[in-house]
C-alpha cells in the first residue's frame, strides 16, 4: 500500500470529479478535470489504485500543488 497525495499541476477551478471515495483506476486513467485558462487540465493516475478520499468539490479553486485526492496506489 502506497497512499499518496494527488496534486493540482495548475491554479483552476476543479470542473469535473470522475472517480470518487472508494471507486478504483487504472495507470493512466483520468480522475478529475482541471479547467485553467479556458483549457481543461486532467489529473491523471500515475500508476493503478483506489481513492481514498476527495479533497476538493467540483466548481471549487485550487492553486498549483494543493492536494485534490488521496490515492491508495498499488
Amino acid at each position: 500500500m502506497a497512499k499518496i497525495d494527488a496534486k493540482s499541476e495548475v491554479t483552476g477551478s476543479v470542473w469535473k470529479i470522475l472517480k470518487h471515495a472508494g471507486d478504483t483506476f487504472a495507470e493512466e486513467d483520468v480522475l478529475m478535470i482541471i479547467e485553467s485558462m479556458k483549457m481543461e487540465i486532467p489529473v491523471i493516475a500515475e500508476a493503478a489504485g483506489k481513492v481514498l478520499e476527495v479533497s476538493v468539490a467540483e466548481g471549487t479553486s485550487v492553486n498549483e500543488g494543493d492536494t485534490v485526492m488521496v490515492l491508495d496506489l498499488t
